[in-house]
């Protein structure tokens, strides 16, 4: 069962970096990107994609590293 808990927590550290990618792939589209190869709405509305789904992998990843790293009850002797 540690193996299992192990492999959680290594999950919810790679879901910050994923996090830190989806938020900063959105304000890349948003802010950055000046190429006439997309329209200024289409980008905003891929960039705002990203950015909500990094916000909510950010909340999600958050309960889930608050449970697997700080949460003294659910520990297994």
């Amino acid at each position: 069962m540690k193996d299992n808990k192990i492999l959680q927590q290594i999950s919810s550290i790679f879901s910050i970096f994923m996090v830190i990618f989806y938020i900063g792939a959105g304000s890349f589209f948003i802010f950055f990107f000046e190429q006439s190869l997309i329209d200024k709405a289409a980008r905003v509305i891929i960039g705002s994609a990203f950015m909500i789904y990094g916000a909510f992998r950010l909340f999600k990843t958050f309960f889930q590293i608050k449970e697997l790293f700080f949460d003294t009850e659910t520990d297994e002797e």
